[in-house]
């Protein structure tokens, strides 16, 4: 008999720390780790640098398609991508344009198969896996074992990700913005992410709200672990 995979579900607000958090407890319990999120920047990322329209679905349905080519499943621990590729989906315009592509039912069908596989069979052979973004809990997969949702005051918000970027930053990439700039975009992609006609974000019904304005990632996973139990 074939014994289900756990699956722990985390969503939340832009950089509330969902991800750090996952990936963490994705080490804890050696379970598959997918950042849904990075899926919908890469494809805003491939479409921008095509010269495409991240509100064109035709446009952004040829990123998904390179997203597939990229062959993307095998490091489950780290990030799906390269790194100048990973540095360079991080930039907050990459945001703006991944909240666009994700409003598209047609590269939301697309992507939702990848994520539902990844749940249902992790790679590895692994015995659980932890996805983050914004609608796991809610669409992704509704009767996960465990479910979050992480936020964070918006202007915390915006100085872990002004230092996120400061720290990865590549002078080929992009010139750093200052705070308020990042700040104003967390607050846009909030209203985007939560206002989008499909799989807006919410908190699910039976999600555990974990607030991580003031904790460490250490609290944060020690809260986390205690909830799971």
């Amino acid at each position: 008999m074939t014994t289900k995979p756990i699956i722990i579900a985390i969503d939340g607000t832009a950089a509330s720390g969902k991800g750090t958090l996952a990936r963490r407890l994705a080490a804890h319990f050696d379970y598959a780790y997918l950042d849904t999120g990075a899926l919908y920047r890469a494809v805003a990322h491939y479409t921008l640098a095509q010269q495409g329209d991240p509100d064109n679905a035709d446009d952004a349905l040829k990123g998904v398609a390179q997203l597939i080519r990229l062959n993307i499943g095998d490091n489950m621990t780290q990030s799906l991508f390269a790194p100048d590729l990973e540095k360079a989906i991080r930039l907050p315009a990459i945001g703006q344009a991944a909240s666009q592509v994700a409003r598209l039912p047609a590269v939301r069908a697309a992507i939702l198969d990848y994520q539902r596989n990844f749940a249902a069979l992790p790679p590895g052979g692994k015995g659980g896996a932890v996805l983050d973004g914004r609608d796991i809990g809610t669409i992704v997969c509704p009767n996960a074992t465990h479910k979050f949702y992480v936020d964070a005051k918006p202007q915390v918000r915006a100085e872990r990700r002004l230092l996120e970027l400061q720290q990865n930053n590549s002078p080929k990439i992009s010139t750093i913005p200052d705070l308020q700039q990042v700040l104003d975009d967390i607050n846009t992609r909030d209203t985007q992410d939560k206002t989008r006609k499909i799989a807006p974000l919410r908190r699910a019904e039976t999600a555990h709200l974990l607030d991580s304005s003031y904790l460490s990632i250490e609290e944060a996973l020690s809260a986390a672990l205690a909830l799971i139990g």
